[in-house]
């Protein structure tokens, strides 16, 4: 669907973009973009890191002892 769009498709979307949002808003915008995909980047680094991390370092548990000498 994608591979039929050209250059001029891409200018025409860009100035509708423009239009809706402004182009004060346009820098507001952009920022919160890549502060969110940074956020996602670093929450899937720590979603795949932790399951490594969890099997090195946990520690067995303590065997428990019942007494049942009641």
């Amino acid at each position: 669907m994608l591979a039929n769009l050209t250059g001029w498709h891409f200018v025409i979307i860009l100035f509708i973009i423009l239009l809706l949002f402004g182009a004060p808003k346009l820098p507001a915008l952009a920022r919160s973009v890549g502060q969110s995909a940074k956020i996602f980047k670093k929450e899937i680094r720590d979603v795949t890191d932790d399951p490594a991390e969890n099997t090195a370092t946990a520690e067995p548990a303590a065997p428990t002892t019942r007494s049942d000498a009641a």
